[in-house]
């Protein structure tokens, strides 16, 4: 199945904010590979849990995520990087933006 998108000028403004929690938005969500946008209310955050190997890149705001037992600071740039069976989590101080993707 080919890929529709494949450039995106705002990501950022591609992020769904709500009151009960993250709702990502997926860019391309197809069975070889997801690219997705996420946003995150100052306070919110996503349990820690195991996940397949994805890349979580930091587009806007300020929190702490969690892999295994390491904490980072997350901020505009940063790129975290985990590996398949890896524990993560992400906590925003801010508002956060992120962009995600993993294989399939």
């Amino acid at each position: 199945e080919p890929m529709s998108n494949i450039y995106f000028p705002d990501t950022k403004s591609k992020a769904v904010f709500a009151p009960d929690g993250p709702k990502p938005k997926f860019l391309v969500d197809t069975p070889q590979f997801k690219a997705l946008v996420v946003g995150l209310e100052a306070g919110q955050q996503i349990p820690v849990h195991a996940g397949e190997a994805a890349m979580y890149h930091f587009l806007a705001g300020e929190g702490l995520m969690t892999v295994d037992d390491e904490i980072f600071d997350i901020k505009p740039g940063v790129t975290v990087i985990t590996s398949g069976g890896a524990r993560r989590g992400m906590n925003a101080k801010t508002r956060v933006v992120f962009l995600a993707c993993k294989g399939g």
